[in-house]
């Protein structure tokens, strides 16, 4: 059986995937008083055809309203096959959270923790601005705003290697005061920014301070 709540969701299931983290995040998993369970008989029955009762789409056990984006998913549009089905099973008969919720709630602070590390990472290492022609080669450069970045620094290039990747990758990297995983009133560091990092290496034949490095065809 299924919890039902009478959120409507207007676009593609990415976007109603999107909605069912935020709700995770803020709590709306937990129970609320006047909830209805559905068994999946019943629900098959909400698939907003002529007489059906209304049209629901459920996700991950939760069961949404769907009606005011009746074009996604009546029959015969894009995501009407989708609709008044039971994607798995994540809710028993009590209506309380089946193991197949718990893993999946695990996996979805596993990513949520995963994406905040690679945007701290971004921070530190803001990828490289670059150009490649057939005429001029390649040009890897820094600013104050490469790879989406903004800061009040601009960095040198250089490869950072990651652990798994296959090649390494051109970041920004900083080349003033303490590493970022130091505090900034550490008198012990060298004032090389973050220039010591051991994953990172210098292109060859580029300065090893420039801002920006080319290399021809």
């Amino acid at each position: 059986m299924l919890r039902i709540y009478g959120r409507e969701l207007l676009l593609g299931l990415a976007v109603v995937a999107a909605a069912v983290v935020t709700a995770w995040l803020m709590g709306w998993w937990s129970p609320r008083p006047g909830f209805r369970l559905f068994i999946a008989e019943e629900l098959a029955r909400y698939r907003g055809g002529p007489g059906d009762p209304g049209l629901y789409l459920a996700l991950l056990g939760r069961v949404y309203d769907v009606s005011s984006g009746r074009r996604h998913y009546e029959p015969g549009a894009h995501y009407s096959g989708f609709a008044g089905k039971v994607i798995g099973r994540f809710y028993g008969e009590d209506g309380l959270p089946t193991p197949a919720l718990t893993l999946v709630e695990a996996m979805i602070i596993k990513g949520l923790e995963a994406s905040k590390q690679e945007i701290k990472e971004k921070q530190k290492f803001p990828p490289c601005n670059a150009e490649w022609s057939s005429t001029r080669g390649s040009r890897f450069w820094c600013s104050q705003k490469s790879g989406g970045v903004s800061r009040d620094w601009i960095g040198v290039p250089r490869k950072l290697f990651k652990p798994g990747a296959k090649e390494p990758q051109c970041v920004c990297v900083r080349t003033t005061g303490p590493p970022s995983d130091q505090l900034p009133d550490n008198p012990l560091h060298r004032n090389h920014g973050d220039l010591d990092h051991p994953n990172l290496r210098e292109y060859p034949g580029c300065p090893s301070l420039a801002t920006s490095c080319s290399f021809p065809p």
